[in-house]
């Protein structure tokens, strides 16, 4: 199925809409309450979930991906659950800031995400998560198989932390 002009722009309404760049903008439209973080992989979802007063973000769980609906369900089931106000999905731009295959898979991620749900969707630069992930838990001399169980969670509770801290910072400036 091909998109029609409304169909197209309708899509592209609703993703400038509940999609953000802009952590004042994004913390604007949300009421009080927790967030999640999304660390999105080609093979799981790692989730991060906030405080309700967002100053920590703790890991949540890591979601196996198998058909878009099946984790849209699962990752909207939790929103429900926590009461949560938005999402802050990572965002991997390469090292130089351009965007890549995965960039474009992320904001398709979100596109199909906000025609499921109203919830605000923060886009986050995560560039070097996981990378840091990894260098936390080597350091911790965390084995092999249980870096790899635990790495987006922890990614994600990276990309949430740095969101939380800069919308913190915006606050304070305000």
């Amino acid at each position: 199925m091909t998109d029609t002009p409304s169909t197209t722009a309708d899509s592209q309404a609703i993703e400038r809409r509940n999609t953000l760049s802009d952590p004042q903008a994004f913390a604007a439209q949300i009421g009080p309450g927790r967030l999640i973080g999304i660390d999105a992989g080609t093979k799981t979802l790692g989730l991060a979930l906030s405080d309700v007063r967002r100053s920590i973000a703790s890991a949540l769980e890591t979601i196996r991906r198998t058909k878009f609906r099946a984790d849209a369900a699962r990752l909207l089931a939790l929103a429900m659950e926590h009461k949560v106000q938005g999402f802050v999905l990572g965002l991997p731009a390469n090292l130089d800031g351009t965007e890549g295959p995965r960039a474009q898979a992320t904001r398709a991620f979100a596109r199909n995400l906000n025609a499921l749900s109203p919830l605000p969707i923060l886009l986050w630069d995560e560039r070097l998560t996981t990378l840091e992930a990894e260098r936390m838990l080597i350091a911790a001399d965390t084995s092999r198989k249980r870096r790899a169980d635990v790495i987006d969670k922890l990614a994600a509770t990276l990309i949430l932390q740095g969101a939380l801290d800069r919308m913190r910072g915006l606050a304070g400036e305000s």
